[in-house]
């Protein structure tokens, strides 16, 4: 899979803003790996822990009807790991020290987050194809250029036969 080269700089952008920045991964939500900036963490099995309590996070706000879930923060001894969805199906999680500003990890998250959906949402688009060019001269217009759509061939397994065959048939 091909990344982005501008989905890999919006989480570079992400390190150099946050200095207590660990790791980040950004996964769909069934735990695959789109990219990531996590030296000395394992982002596959980060991704895949991310997108179960992502999924988890979700039925407990469904739960209490709090409506779509945004952001997961787990609060541990030396640090934070943080999980933002990022669309319907791709989700952003971070991993920083215990001396981080949380304000301004959720800040600047949420920022990357807004610019990754549009990274995203412009790769999902589909590309335009060229037209195809007529077969019809310019001088001569062709049914295409007179604003109609050519006429496509009729083919029956009939009339693929010799004449013969289909005498044989209709009277066998």
């Amino acid at each position: 899979m091909t990344v982005d080269p501008a989905v890999l700089q919006e989480l570079d952008r992400l390190r150099s803003r946050l200095p207590e920045l660990s790791g980040s991964v950004l996964a769909s939500t069934d735990g695959l790996v789109v990219a990531h900036d996590a030296h000395g963490l394992e982002p596959d099995g980060l991704a895949a822990l991310a997108a179960a309590h992502l999924a988890l996070a979700r039925r407990f706000a469904h739960a209490v009807n709090h409506g779509s879930l945004r952001e997961s923060v787990v609060e541990c001894d030396r640090g934070y790991i943080t999980t933002y969805t990022a669309g319907q199906n791709t989700l952003l999680t971070l991993v920083t020290s215990g001396d981080a500003n949380l304000a301004m990890v959720h800040l600047e998250a949420r920022r990357c987050v807004r610019r990754l959906v549009r990274i995203l949402v412009l790769e999902a688009k589909p590309q335009m194809r060229p037209a195809i060019p007529s077969q019809h001269s310019p001088t001569q217009p062709g049914p295409a250029q007179a604003g109609q759509a050519a006429p496509l061939t009729r083919r029956t397994p009939m009339a693929t036969l010799p004449d013969n065959a289909r005498r044989r048939q209709a009277t066998g």
